[in-house]
């Protein structure tokens, strides 16, 4: 099967934020066939609309939709916590008056998202959820040591993968040094990396570079898991106020992990093919 040719076709597209950290959300009827190549077309910030990923959205016997998570680089994901939070509103804006919960299936599992609130601006519509993100697996430090990077760090699932870095003070060229990381045989599939500094009791700030992306803004699952390290080492305590260079998150980890936060629908607009 293939992307659909026939003359002015078009796909529609809602765009999302959360945190700076942009989806493109897609109705998955609209197109057949390679959607990493699509997704890499949709995601080109010069060429294409522009985003970090695009949920591309199916119908749920389950759940009110099944979300599949393209990285802008063409590769799959199992989840995006922000991308979730932008599904959830999309989601919420087609049914104004039935919505308090949006159940999502993502390739971690079902998520729910609770609406707290919604507002409507110029700048769009602006939903905040508190998600389940489900139960972490903390693992232990894990030294890499190459000629080419030095890190210590915990490898930390939230049903994708990260390492989390703890570190006094951002350093220049940290993302050269998370890029090589993701390289290395400890991770297979690749991983996300974070790096953090504690700035309180119950506060830390990031800096995230996601596995088929890069650099981001945010990161839902990042701020997750990064809270999660600095729990469980001792560093601070639940809940957690999560700082990002795009925002600021909630997370809360009580047998499972709760991520609080808010996500804008930015546009709606039509991708020529």
């Amino acid at each position: 099967m293939s992307t659909p040719q026939q003359p002015n076709a078009k796909i529609p597209f809602t765009k999302a934020s959360a945190c700076g950290n942009d989806f493109l959300l897609v109705d998955g009827v609209h197109v057949s066939g390679d959607l990493g190549a699509l997704t890499r077309r949709l995601c080109d910030r010069h060429r294409g609309v522009g985003a970090d990923g695009v949920e591309w959205l199916f119908p749920d016997a389950e759940a009110n939709v099944r979300a599949r998570l393209i990285n802008a680089d063409g590769s799959e994901a199992e989840i995006s916590g922000n991308g979730t939070r932008c599904v959830a509103a999309e989601i919420c804006s087609r049914n104004p008056d039935d919505n308090t919960e949006v159940l999502v299936r993502t390739g971690a599992g079902l998520k729910t998202c609770r609406l707290i609130s919604r507002q409507d601006g110029r700048q769009g519509s602006t939903f905040e959820f508190e998600a389940e993100m489900g139960q972490p697996e903390v693992g232990e430090q894990l030294s890499i040591e190459t000629m080419w990077v030095r890190a210590v760090g915990t490898k930390v699932s939230m049903g994708n993968p990260h390492y989390v870095i703890f570190v006094d003070n951002f350093q220049d060229g940290w993302q050269r040094q998370a890029a090589l990381i993701g390289t290395q045989p400890h991770f297979p599939q690749g991983t996300n990396v974070e790096y953090v500094v504690v700035r309180g009791a119950n506060a830390i700030e990031i800096r995230l570079f996601e596995r088929g992306v890069g650099e981001t803004e945010s990161s839902g699952t990042g701020s997750c898991a990064s809270a999660v390290a600095a729990i469980a080492s001792g560093r601070v305590a639940s809940p957690v106020t999560v700082i990002a260079p795009g925002g600021t998150q909630t997370v809360r980890w009580e047998g499972q992990v709760y991520l609080r936060g808010p996500a804008t629908l930015v546009c709606r607009g039509e991708f020529f093919l």
